[in-house]
Parts: C-alpha cells; structure tokens; sequence
C-alpha cells in the first residue's frame, strides 16, 4: 500500500509532507478504520479516518467526505488537517486527517424503490440515529426533510445526555427498530427548560408525517431566544446560537435573492424604456 500503518510497532506514516506516528486504533466500522496519530512536527495528536475504497464509485464518495470536511468551517465540525489517497492492485484508500477531540463523531429509497433506501439507510445511518421509517420502507411511505428531523433530534439528545437516546438499546443487543416506535423519555430531573424539552419531544415523534419541518424548529428557537435569555444553561445557549446564526444565512440568502430579483426588474424595465425610445 505504500504508506501503511504497523500497528505492532511505532509505525509512521506521511500526509501532506507531514509525518504522523500511529499511537492506537480507536475504532472501526464496515469500511473504515479510525486510529489515533501524533504528529511528528507538532506532537498534537490527530484522528486518522482510512476509509476502503473497493472501486470507483468508493473513491468518489471519499473525495466527496473531503471536499464536505473542506466546505464548512465551524466550531462544531470538524476541520480537514490533510488527506491522501494510497493506491494498491487497483484499489485504494483514503486517508483523512482530522483534529483529535475525544468526541465521537455519529456519522451524520414502489417496492424496489423502497428496498433501495432500506438498503442505502443500513450502509450510510448510524444505527441509533436512524430513523424509524428508515427499517422497514414502505413502497408508499414517503422520505422527506423529516426524516433528517430524526436524527437531528438525536444529535440534540446527545448534547443534551451526553450519550444518544438509543445507544444503550443497542450496546444491549436489543432490537433499535422496536425502540425507536416508542415516545422517547426524557431523563428526569431535566435540568434544561421546559421549552427545550418540549422542543426535543416535538421532533422525536415515531409517525414522519407528525414531525415539524426545519422552519418551525428555527421559529421555536427563536422564540425561546426572545422569551427567557437569563435562564437558559450553556448547552441551549450554543443550540439556540446555532439556529439563529442558520435563520440569519436563510434570510441573507432570500434578502439578496430579493435584491437580484429586483435588479433584474429594473433592467427589463429600462430596456422597455430604450424599446420606447427607439420606436
């Protein structure tokens, strides 16, 4: 592979011109391996994320997790540090290089139609972020942006608990299928206010049909910004903070959509005015 990693020894490998040594494996999915690394120059530590590429189509969808880690800078996500591709037999592997934070990082289809989203849900969805129409597609069910309203119910969860609302379903070896067509319970006594908690409640409904869209979370949260800014703990500071800062990127886009909008008009209008002229 050219630049492997020993993990029997001291093993070093090389990214961007950078030498890392390997200091030990953290975890491992079906096509990928994450590994904790040093680097030699700086001596900060790093995950290392290898991910198999078995053909072409593998290979692009590795370049597409690079280019994603590329596009978004934010506190809450996780920056690019570098990355390679090893070539071998023609296969390849893809090496992706991101900062260490002890934090796990959750990654995150008529009849035939409906297995292939099955299928896709079972190699791309973090089991106990999955969402419940996800296990067992229905050939009428109907997937939309609500269905990523689950799981963004579970990554408030997590921040909330600090552990996701089905984890321990399925570090028991239980069914998360079954789990996940029940309410979700609140642990109590719940030190975040009964906004949030009722926020939290209102995205985690079993039925997608019932869940709120993306608008109405952003409407809720501004509401509990306005209505109580003393009282809110740490956690729903940053939540909040983070649903204001997309409700600003969401009106900016629609305010210069209505400039453009409106630029445009007045061109037509002046080029109606050199018609009249010239007539």
């Amino acid at each position: 592979m050219g630049q492997t990693l020993c993990i029997c020894s001291r093993g070093s490998i090389t990214i961007d011109n950078k030498r890392y040594y390997f200091i030990q494996k953290l975890d491992e999915g079906g096509f990928s391996y994450v590994d904790l690394v040093e680097g030699v120059q700086d001596g900060r530590f790093y995950a290392l994320k290898r991910i198999l590429c078995h053909d072409r189509e593998g290979h692009r969808e590795a370049q597409t997790e690079v280019e994603m880690h590329r596009l978004f800078s934010h506190p809450n996500i996780l920056g690019l540090a570098g990355h390679t591709f090893i070539e071998r037999g023609g296969k390849s592997e893809a090496w992706i290089l991101l900062p260490y934070v002890q934090v796990c990082a959750m990654e995150v289809k008529g009849t035939r139609e409906a297995m292939t989203v099955q299928d896709w849900a079972a190699q791309r969805c973090t089991i106990s972020y999955r969402a419940p129409e996800l296990f067992n597609v229905e050939s009428h069910c109907v997937i939309d942006d609500r269905t990523d309203i689950w799981s963004l119910g579970c990554v408030l969860y997590s921040m909330m608990f600090l552990e996701g609302p089905y984890d321990m379903v399925f570090q028991k070896g239980d069914s998360v299928a079954l789990a996940v067509q029940n309410p979700v319970t609140i642990p109590q006594p719940c030190s975040y206010s009964e906004g949030l908690q009722n926020l939290l409640s209102s995205i985690m409904v079993s039925n997608p049909q019932e869940r709120p869209d993306v608008n109405w979370i952003l409407d809720q949260i501004q509401d509990m910004t306005c209505s109580s800014p003393n009282t809110q703990t740490n956690m729903e500071r940053m939540v909040l903070k983070g649903g204001e800062e997309r409700r600003g990127v969401e009106e900016g886009r629609g305010g210069e959509e209505r400039r453009k909008g409106g630029e445009g008009g007045e061109e037509r209008r002046r080029g109606g005015e050199g018609g009249e002229e010239r007539s």
